[in-house]
């Protein structure tokens, strides 16, 4: 499950190799891939 999830984080390369210079805009890049990965997971239920 843990390799899973870093598999889809490095489908998202500005989190996965941090270009991004500011902490604000890498911290909102990790929420937006967990609120958007959670939303996924949640649409799969029953």
């Amino acid at each position: 499950m843990v390799e899973r999830s870093f598999a889809l984080v490095k489908q998202w390369r500005g989190i996965a190799t941090r270009y991004d210079k500011l902490a604000i805009t890498y911290r909102a890049g990790a929420v937006l891939l967990a609120a958007l990965t959670w939303a996924t997971l949640l649409g799969d239920t029953p």
